[in-house]
């Protein structure tokens, strides 16, 4: 019987999962939290348009269906029409009683800080403030910046979010390039001033999964000597410098961190953040997420949304959603595809050439035809169209294949077929 389920023990006679050998204990130690930056740091890619503020309403939407704990808004302190998109989101988030909580970033600087408290005072609903401050020694030379400076700016900004009665957040930019000293530090004031999370920030795309599993032992470890550890939590917040965000995100939550963050599509400023709907795929395939509570029929959705929105294409060969994900023209791959196709087997078809059930998430196997195609790739193709598969009509469409250089378009079939 077919299945668009996710059933990881009806597959487990058919794939050894090398992934689970000498596995001790749960995947992860806790739910995985996740914030979505895509409505501000993901818009600080060159490449990315601000959205409409109803396409930014239709991707909030989204999130919520997708499970995303918390959004982050936007930079209200960046200008007037940044504020306005701000509180008409949060507004948003209210008025449709969205289950996903409101973030919002600020430098520690209070010009940042306020208008982010007012939009909190106009919708008379709470605003995770997230403030940030460079803290590796590389940007500590080029901005002239001296230790104090950073620990007052720190002080004052906490303690103006907490005033306002807003949940704080501090964020040290560069973390996994600070010196320890200088984290214990700025953690300290922060936490002292009220802030009840830290966010770790690899700001360059600098860390490798060996420099996350000693920063979240390091803060682990600090907020336990502090015993704050049950009230203070740890975000991890990656970019995709050395190709290294989706795994260092996954290490982060397995190594104990409360909450990461990623942008629809991976968008970000010059190679990207951690691409949020790819985090989410895996947990998904890790069957972490509570699906009454994570639809993940809505990924392909989001990200072709984000796409649309920001005019940031999808790559064709984008785990998921692109183009070639699920597509094939090789012939043996066409070949295995087909035959469990044939017998009504759909978790076969799907996992036969890929690690993703393509029905799980609401698409399917696709077979094309191309300079590396065979006999099976001419056939499935000819009888989804509605022609009969006459082994001289196959012998002409793969001929004509097998002189090009690219897959064919179906145009191109079709014309082959009714000549």
């Amino acid at each position: 019987m077919a299945t668009t389920s996710i059933d990881r023990d009806a597959t487990a006679s058919r794939i050894h999962d090398w992934n689970e050998k000498d596995r001790r204990g749960p995947v992860l130690r806790k739910r995985p939290g996740l914030l979505d930056e895509t409505l501000r740091d993901g818009l600080q890619s060159p490449a990315a348009r601000d959205p409409r503020l109803e396409d930014k309403r239709a991707l909030v939407r989204l999130m919520s269906r997708l499970g995303i704990d918390a959004v982050d808004l936007g930079l209200p302190g960046a200008g007037p029409r940044a504020q306005a998109d701000v509180l008409a989101l949060l507004r948003t988030i209210v008025d449709e009683r969205l289950p996903i909580r409101a973030n919002c970033a600020a430098r520690t600087v209070l010009a940042d800080i306020t208008p982010a408290i007012e939009v909190s005072q106009r919708v008379g609903a709470s605003i995770e403030v997230s403030v940030f401050i460079g803290s590796s020694p590389i940007r500590a030379v080029a901005e002239g910046w001296h230790l104090d400076q950073l620990v007052a700016h720190t002080r004052t900004a906490i303690t103006a979010i907490v005033a306002a009665g807003l949940p704080a957040t501090f964020v040290t930019e560069d973390t996994t390039r600070s010196h320890p000293a200088t984290l214990d530090r700025l953690f300290r004031t922060a936490i002292e001033s009220g802030a009840s999370r830290l966010v770790l920030c690899d700001t360059c795309g600098h860390a490798t999964p060996d420099g996350v599993r000693n920063l979240v032992a390091f803060t682990r470890g600090f907020l336990r000597a502090l015993d704050v550890d049950e009230r203070v939590q740890v975000d991890w917040h990656g970019h995709n410098d050395r190709g290294h965000a989706l795994t260092n995100a996954l290490v982060a939550l397995e190594w104990g961190v409360d909450r990461v963050h990623g942008c629809g599509l991976g968008i970000g400023e010059r190679t990207g953040n951690t691409p949020i709907d790819l985090v989410l795929l895996n947990l998904h395939l890790l069957g972490v997420l509570d699906p009454s509570r994570h639809d993940r029929h809505a990924l392909v959705e989001y990200v072709e949304r984000v796409s649309a929105a920001t005019g940031v294409p999808i790559p064709a060969s984008y785990p998921l959603a692109g183009r070639d994900a699920f597509r094939t023209a090789t012939g043996v791959h066409a070949a295995a595809v087909a035959k469990a196709r044939a017998v009504g087997d759909l978790d076969l078809a799907d996992r036969v050439y890929s690690s993703v059930p393509a029905h799980a998430f609401g698409r399917e196997q696709e077979i094309a035809v191309g300079h590396y195609s065979g006999r099976a790739n001419v056939v499935w193709w000819l009888r989804q169209h509605g022609y009969e598969a006459r082994p001289e009509l196959v012998a002409r469409v793969l001929e004509h294949a097998k002189g090009q250089d690219r897959i064919l378009a179906d145009e191109e079939l079709h014309a082959l077929a009714r000549g």
